[in-house]
């Protein structure tokens, strides 16, 4: 990839860029990274206000960027786009570690992974698949195999040590992402959160490895959970394009426009720029006959809201 990203040029584009600014991104994979990465922090940071996006949340399987997001927020301020992180739950962080957590909240973090690619149901389906490689970034160098990570004993009841975390995150009212826990994790796992307390409640990718239908993505929005679809699964030029336009909008339409954030969940080697997943999934949002003031809440309110930035 080049170091500029694509600039539509007629009345159409004008509408897609007047639609871009105010964007949030909760899905950034810039680097730098053990897995391979196109984009730093900073070029992110630099492509986010040339637009006048509102921020970023820069996401991390290994380790939380929220120090990094703390210093580019000190001394990039004048960019006018708000850097944030959270803190991952995999085994580079200790797993369910409570003190990675208080210490990334403490620190500034808004949100609160469960396991991804340390997650069993990540690893299972990494070992079903075949073509798994394919889809779903490994790492630059060999790593250590991940140890396989579940929020549920094998009875079907939540962990001990994750109880102690729910209420971390809702004691300072924090965002507690799902990750990449199957679904039937999730329903356990979010039940216990509302009961401690945990108001901000995220599905990234609902239909990748988290294996939820139309019809669990109905309950989760009537739940008030909002869902995260990401941008590079539906993006041609992506090596993660995995569905189509008529797909996203079955989608929406399951999750309701109200609980629906579209990030980009891009920044990986030879992979399009977040900012242009954006002007691609509005044009594609457009096209499906979506109004502005739709659009707007699945950029940009949407994630506020959730992030508590209103």
């Amino acid at each position: 990839m080049n170091n500029e990203t694509k600039q539509p040029d007629n009345a159409r584009g004008a509408k897609i860029e007047a639609l871009l600014e105010g964007a949030i991104d909760l899905h950034c994979h810039s680097g730098p990274s053990v897995m391979p990465r196109d984009i730093d922090h900073i070029e992110a940071l630099r492509q986010a206000s040339e637009v006048k996006m509102k921020a970023i949340l820069i996401k991390d399987h290994y380790y939380s960027a929220t120090p990094i997001t703390e210093l580019l927020n000190l001394h990039f301020g004048d960019l006018g786009v708000l850097a944030l992180s959270g803190v991952p739950l995999n085994n580079a962080s200790g797993g369910f570690n409570i003190f990675a957590v208080d210490h990334g909240i403490k620190l500034g973090a808004k949100l609160v992974w469960m396991p991804t690619f340390s997650a069993a149901n990540h690893i299972d389906h990494h070992k079903k698949d075949d073509d798994f490689v394919n889809k779903f970034p490994q790492t630059v160098k060999k790593a250590l195999e991940p140890e396989p990570l579940a929020v549920l004993d094998a009875s079907g009841r939540l962990l001990d040590e994750v109880i102690p975390i729910l209420e971390l995150i809702a004691e300072h009212d924090v965002v507690l992402s799902s990750g990449h826990l199957h679904i039937t994790e999730i329903w356990p796992l979010f039940e216990e959160a509302r009961k401690r307390g945990v108001n901000r409640l995220l599905v990234n990718h609902p239909t990748f490895v988290v294996d939820a239908t139309l019809e669990d993505m109905a309950v989760l929005a009537d739940m008030g959970v909002f869902m995260e679809h990401s941008l590079c699964m539906f993006m041609p030029g992506s090596k993660f394009k995995f569905w189509d336009s008529e797909d996203l909008d079955q989608y929406i339409k399951a999750g309701t426009v109200d609980k629906t954030i579209l990030g980009s969940d891009l920044g990986q080697e030879g992979n399009p720029y977040p900012v242009d997943g954006f002007r691609d999934v509005i044009g594609k949002c457009l096209d499906l006959g979506y109004s502005d003031q739709q659009i707007r809440k699945m950029v940009s309110g949407n994630a506020q809201s959730l992030l508590g930035l209103d």
